[in-house]
């Protein structure tokens, strides 16, 4: 049993460990044939760096300058947040550097406002959403504002593509500023605007639907046996509790009882295999809520 053991817990870090390679070769992909080409500016330091090297017309600036922000964000990771974390993320940070070096040139779409921009921007915000839902999932994250965002949406239970739309701003104004320097004309400059909006909109929307972690929802259950399911709950989630009372049928005038649980979007599908299999004549439905106390517990990011 032990052996069976170790060979599952060595298959779970083989699994995690390569899936934060293939979100390094997802991100570093969106990086290298949408967002470059397309010209718009990341988040967090990411567009710091970016809107840099838009600046000097040199691709290379912006690896070196992502990989010394990223640096230093290891280091809060590792302080702040957990020694897995952080090397996981460093593992998906380093695919990312590597891969940029060594990806070919190639041109799926002509960047020019008046061609096929607007598909480059789109799809390259899609893949790096989904980049980072991919590693935040294996306890990692892409670096940049995903780091910080780990670390307060763990405190202020806010869904990390939330966040990271605030880190936006300022990365946002550093590359309009210097868009407008290059060129002295203003036309660029809210052009590349509009196409950073939609980026960054389509990256969190993508994040947010695929990593649900802080997205939380009510489940009601309508049932005659609330011993054995809330039993089920607490034994699969000892950190989750709920509440009972009483009802009465409308249609038979039974005695019936009501259970309420708070659950994140993430542990949701095991909530409902729990209730259909403790009572199989429960009735249930949820609905996503918002304003929940700090209180509320939500496993790290680790």
């Amino acid at each position: 049993m032990a052996a069976k053991y170790t060979i599952s817990k060595i298959f779970k870090i083989i699994n995690a460990y390569a899936a934060c390679i293939l979100a390094g070769l997802v991100y570093s992909a969106a990086i290298k044939y949408f967002v470059y080409p397309s010209q718009v500016i990341m988040t967090g330091t990411e567009g710091i760096s970016i809107a840099t090297s838009y600046y000097f017309e040199n691709q290379k600036l912006f690896i070196w300058l992502y990989l010394i922000f990223q640096a230093i964000l290891i280091i809060f990771a590792f302080c702040k947040i957990g020694a897995r974390f952080a090397i996981r993320t460093m593992i998906v940070i380093g695919t990312v550097v590597g891969m940029l070096a060594v990806l070919p040139d190639y041109q799926f779409a002509s960047p020019e406002p008046q061609n096929e921009r607007i598909i480059l921007v789109i799809f390259g915000g899609i893949l790096a959403g989904l980049a980072k839902a991919i590693a935040f999932r294996y306890g990692a994250s892409t670096g940049d504002e995903d780091i910080p965002s780990a670390y307060l949406s763990m405190k202020y239970l806010k869904p990390v593509g939330n966040i990271a739309v605030i880190a936006a701003v300022m990365s946002t104004l550093f590359g309009l500023i210097l868009a407008f320097v290059k060129t002295w004309q203003i036309e660029p400059v809210i052009n590349t605007l509009m196409y950073t909006t939609i980026y960054i909109f389509m990256s969190s929307e993508t994040l947010n639907n695929f990593y649900r972690k802080f997205k939380l929802v009510l489940v009601n259950i309508i049932t005659r046996n609330p011993n054995r399911i809330g039993e089920d709950i607490r034994a699969m989630l000892p950190h989750r509790t709920f509440t009972r009372e009483q009802g009465i049928g409308g249609y038979s005038d039974a005695n019936v009882n009501i259970l309420r649980a708070i659950v994140t979007q993430e542990e949701l599908p095991d909530v409902i295999k729990v209730i259909e299999k403790a009572d199989k004549t429960a009735f249930f439905f949820y609905n996503d809520i918002e304003g929940v106390s700090k209180h509320y517990y939500i496993s790290p990011i680790r």
